[in-house]
């Protein structure tokens, strides 16, 4: 908002604090008789403010700031937004709205000559008298211009730098918010994808479950099956060593009975025999050599 806008707002709520004392302290008297000047700035000002209402961005700050001067109930009717900077003015004070709108009528010196002969008519009426008042508010008009051309740029260089920070730390927490905000949606999409997948998960483990209760089984079985072969390789061993043990002891008693039975003419009948047949089968075997 410009620094125009504000100083426009300060002198219409210092007028309008001083008509409302003033009317205050006025006694009440019959229409016909002239009323003071005091009364009458203030009846300007108030139908001033009226005529503010709308015309625009002026007449929205204008109206925003003389809020607070009312003491009577407000209505709950929507009020327009005040404008991030002012609109154009003339003169330092005068919209550039008023100038547009009578220029279609009136041309380009229309304002200037509206202007002139409202004032020429408040004063020749005595709507608007002279006074002290008049002085002391040009005097402290002109003290607030000085101030506003030779203090303006710089206070508001530090008001922008001000609101600047303001806006930088503002947007600063919306981003972290913001992206708190988005990481949170992350996690809450990634913990919806892990609860999409929890039926997956069940069937694994269900799976595994149901693979190690088999595994499970075949090892005993197998078990079971080792140690039945086990009992059953040691029946066979044993029956097998039983029998050989009877094998043994019947070729033993066998051997021993035959040799028992054998007489000593015998022995030497079969030791005779025996030779022969060597050396008959010595003398076939070198005649099958040297043939």
């Amino acid at each position: 908002m410009s620094w125009a806008v504000l100083v426009r707002s300060a002198i219409v709520a210092a007028l309008c604090r001083r008509a409302r004392r003033d009317r205050s302290k006025v006694p009440v008297v019959p229409n016909d008789l002239p009323l003071p000047s005091s009364t009458m700035l203030s009846r300007l000002v108030l139908i001033s403010a009226n005529a503010l209402k709308g015309s625009g961005p002026l007449g929205a700050g204008v109206v925003q700031a003389s809020r607070s001067l009312h003491s009577s109930s407000q209505s709950l009717a929507p009020v327009p937004s005040l404008p991030e900077k002012g609109g154009k003015v003339r003169h330092g004070i005068i919209p550039e709205e008023l100038f547009q709108l009578l220029y279609p009528k009136t041309g380009v010196t229309g304002p200037y000559m509206l202007g002139t002969g409202l004032l020429i008519y408040m004063l020749s009426k005595e709507i608007y008298v002279i006074n002290h008042e008049t002085f002391a508010a040009a005097s402290i008009g002109a003290v607030i211009i000085y101030g506003i051309r030779k203090f303006g740029p710089s206070v508001a260089a530090f008001a922008d730098k001000l609101n600047e920070d303001k806006v930088a730390k503002a947007q600063e927490v919306k981003d972290l918010a913001m992206s708190s905000l988005t990481q949170a949606t992350e996690d809450e999409k990634k913990e919806q994808w892990r609860v999409e997948g929890r039926s997956m998960l069940f069937d694994a483990k269900r799976n595994n479950v149901a693979m190690l209760l088999e595994t499970n089984y075949r090892e005993r079985l197998h078990t079971v099956t080792n140690e039945v072969k086990r009992r059953l390789d040691y029946q066979i061993a044993l029956q097998n060593l039983q029998h050989r043990m009877a094998q043994e002891h019947m070729v033993n008693w066998v051997e021993k009975n035959v040799v028992s039975s054998i007489t000593p003419q015998q022995e030497k009948e079969s030791i005779a025999k025996c030779l022969t047949d060597l050396k008959a089968l010595a003398k076939a075997t070198h005649a099958k050599a040297t043939a």
